[in-house]
């Protein structure tokens, strides 16, 4: 990645990666910095880390077989999607 500012595209494509703390630094203050200037990527972020709230907070067992795989497929899908 350039080092441009980063557009909000850019932002819901790096979410997983900073929330799990593994931008590259340059990176990660850029994804900061675009979060001090953006209302709309920040609702964002809250929503995304509410998901992962509730979710977490599902116990496993209660979840039915395919549900559980179209999450899981979902998730994969937003990590492997190709810049």
């Amino acid at each position: 990645m350039s080092g441009d500012e980063i557009v909000c595209e850019q932002l819901v494509e790096l979410v997983t990666d900073y929330l799990d703390g593994s931008l590259a630094p340059d990176v990660a203050a850029r994804f900061d910095a675009h979060l001090l200037e953006c209302d709309g990527c920040v609702s964002y972020l809250e929503q995304f880390r509410s998901t992962i709230s509730t979710l977490g907070r599902v116990p496993s067992d209660e979840l039915d077989d395919g549900f559980r795989e179209r999450l899981l497929d979902t998730f994969r899908g937003w990590t492997s999607t190709p810049e």
